[in-house]
């Protein structure tokens, strides 16, 4: 009998251990993620709850006390708003990928940027909010390096997030898009026309961090996507994963 009551607690104390770690995370990585989250939680027991959006619409729901405990955006920009606010757990913050900025659409590569009005043939150009979303904000700011944001703003659909822009494409809705490489080879319905020049916008980072308040789980979350399952998921989609 006392043995059984021994067994019983300390299942008792694996089950109090398991946590459910809630990420808030830029919607480009949502293929990557949903494959790592089952990954992670046969590892740690934990549960993943995911929560997928622009980077911009997620800092603004933590800012206001959205109840996340781990925030990956796609730019810097988002996640130094966090932190200067105070809303970081100190230490956690990692440079975690990189990633490129493609022309998606039907058709042949576009050989000429100086073409990419003509070809857009009276649609529209689908991007995340350029103003607000980090792919937005980097084809918006790669589009006036290669001088064709003048033409080209008032034929911008601006959605959401940059897999909403993705699907406006896939869909048939909008002939051309900006999006990251990753979100490409993620949808068949769509080939990659360009890659847009390295030079032309700031560099594609993805940034983590605790949340400040967050548990242990959080930070065993975190040193898993620094693992070895995590890194071959990511490469496999494209994303280029950065530190040790």
């Amino acid at each position: 009998m006392r043995l059984i009551c021994l067994c019983a607690a300390l299942c008792g104390a694996a089950v109090a251990r398991a946590d459910t770690v809630t990420v808030f995370a830029a919607a480009s990585l949502k293929t990557a993620l949903d494959e790592i989250a089952p990954l992670f939680e046969a590892e740690s027991g934990h549960r993943l709850a995911l929560s997928l959006a622009g980077s911009s619409a997620l800092a603004r729901q933590i800012e206001h006390g959205a109840p996340a405990d781990v925030f990956i955006s796609a730019n810097v920009g988002w996640m130094d708003h966090l932190g200067a606010l105070g809303l970081l757990e100190p230490g956690t913050r990692r440079d975690l990928l990189g990633n490129t900025l493609v022309l998606v659409g039907q058709g042949a590569p576009l050989e000429d940027w100086a073409t990419l009005p003509d070809r857009l043939d009276g649609g529209r150009l689908a991007m995340a909010l350029v103003d607000a979303v980090p792919a937005g904000i980097y084809g918006k700011e790669a589009l006036i390096s290669l001088g064709l944001w003048p033409q080209l703003e008032t034929r911008v659909a601006q959605v959401d997030n940059v897999r909403a822009a993705l699907a406006l494409v896939a869909l048939g809705e909008a002939p051309l898009g900006i999006v990251y490489a990753t979100d490409a080879a993620a949808e068949p319905g769509v080939s990659v026309l360009a890659e847009f020049p390295s030079g032309s916008h700031a560099p594609i980072l993805y940034p983590m961090a605790q949340i400040a308040g967050s548990g242990e789980a959080a930070g065993d979350f975190l040193w898993f996507l620094r693992g070895e399952a995590a890194r071959a998921v990511f490469e496999a989609q494209g994303f280029a994963v950065l530190g040790d």
